[in-house]
């Protein structure tokens, strides 16, 4: 047996050695910090905020709260953090297709072809192999739904979720987003649909055609397919996307939480914190819906109560609120946000459809200033009014109020 002076002297011995090694020997990760259960809850209510359209907050609650049930844990880094070399990717979600091809769906019923489950991870690992490199984080490609599904994939793929987004709303086209402004190519990509079709797209010539590649696969899939994008180094993250996203998220949420809390105003609150402007209070009185090219485009009419009594108030919706106008004057005008709100709860309002405004639903509309690289040059010939159609140049939303 051996005697506690030997033991003494290997661990004397064993010290000696550990002491020896280099600091520089040991490599620890980057800080990262996980999520509390509140601050979850509140980044999902935050990001329905920010998603510029309808959201449904509670269904993505009760999934987190499953997750976070099950030990899952939510993991963010802040951009200054990120490693230089890191692999970022953004995959948190998909490509609607509204107006999709009903035959499709038809036919695959017909044949009662399977489909597959987490798409969504899928198209991660597939674009994983095509470029033959593991990914460290995943970013936030735009607000709303996306959230979630960013932070299910990082769960699934054991990394964390940048603090940073690709858009700073949700937004109806790939190519609406700070990383094509600064030359970061969305490709290349990955798509898989329900069926389990796999599809790469190498290179796309820029962010435009890569929209209307991806678009093409949705439609004809039904409706909507899973896709990874954007595999970007740290690097590049640093210069190419809206920093602070997930936590203006949390920060959103929290806001309209607490004001409800201690009995105020929910929307008066969040419009202080995001120095905006409550545009209009009303009941819808329309809501056009078409599904059309892959996207939902709807044409809003509200009729004002309370203060805005005796006036009306039109918003032009591809997937979100895209521009707006009182009393037939603009009102608010792309790239900066709308947001549809329920004036109680001061989270976004709920419909069944993509864009939709359920009539008879209660609403008040929020407008703030887009970041400022959205209302740079590039950023508004990408996301102005000329490119939705609109034959107007961009008049800055705090202009326009203050010529009411």
């Amino acid at each position: 047996m051996m005697g506690f002076k030997n033991i003494l002297v290997l661990l004397i011995a064993a010290l000696s050695i550990l002491s020896g090694i280099s600091c520089t020997q040991i490599k620890l990760g980057p800080p990262t910090r996980m999520l509390s259960e509140q601050e979850v809850v509140d980044a999902l209510v935050g990001s329905s905020i920010q998603a510029t359209r309808n959201s449904n907050s509670a269904r993505m609650i009760e999934t987190a709260r499953a997750l976070l049930k099950e030990g899952k844990k939510f993991t963010l880094i802040s951009v200054e953090d990120l490693p230089d070399d890191w692999m970022v990717v953004a995959a948190a979600g998909g490509v609607g297709g509204g107006g999709a091809w009903e035959y499709v769906r038809e036919r695959t019923g017909q044949q009662n072809l399977p489909t597959i489950r987490n798409t969504r991870l899928q198209s991660a690992q597939l674009l994983s192999r095509y470029l033959d490199k593991k990914f460290d984080a995943v970013i936030r490609n735009e607000a709303g739904q996306a959230m979630l599904s960013a932070f299910q994939s990082a769960i699934e793929l054991g990394v964390p979720v940048v603090d940073a987004c690709l858009a700073g709303r949700a937004k109806p086209e790939l190519n609406l987003q700070v990383s094509f402004i600064h030359g970061i190519s969305g490709t290349p990509a990955a798509m898989v649909t329900r069926w389990g079709d796999e599809i790469i797209i190498g290179k796309a010539v820029d962010d435009y055609r890569l929209e209307d590649l991806a678009r093409a696969v949705a439609v004809a899939s039904g409706g909507g397919c899973s896709i990874a994008r954007n595999p970007m180094t740290g690097r590049e993250v640093k210069q190419g996307v809206i920093r602070g996203g997930v936590s203006e998220a949390i920060l959103l949420g929290r806001t309209v939480r607490e004001a409800k809390e201690q009995g105020e105003d929910p929307i008066a609150a969040l419009v202080k914190v995001i120095k905006g402007y409550k545009l209009f209070h009303g009941i819808v009185t329309r809501s056009d819906e078409r599904g059309e090219r892959g996207f939902s485009w709807v044409d809003v009419e509200l009729k004002g109560i309370n203060e805005h009594e005796g006036h009306t108030y039109k918003v032009f919706v591809k997937n979100e609120n895209i521009i707006a106008w009182l009393d037939d004057q603009p009102d608010v005008m792309p790239p900066d946000l709308i947001y549809n709100l329920d004036p109680k709860t001061g989270d976004a309002i709920r419909s069944a459809s993509l864009g939709g405004y359920p009539l008879g639903t209660e609403v008040v509309i929020v407008g703030r200033a887009a970041s400022p690289i959205w209302r740079t040059p590039k950023g508004i010939e990408l996301f102005g009014p000329r490119h939705f159609g609109y034959n107007l140049d961009y008049v800055p939303i705090e202009e326009l109020q203050t010529k009411k």
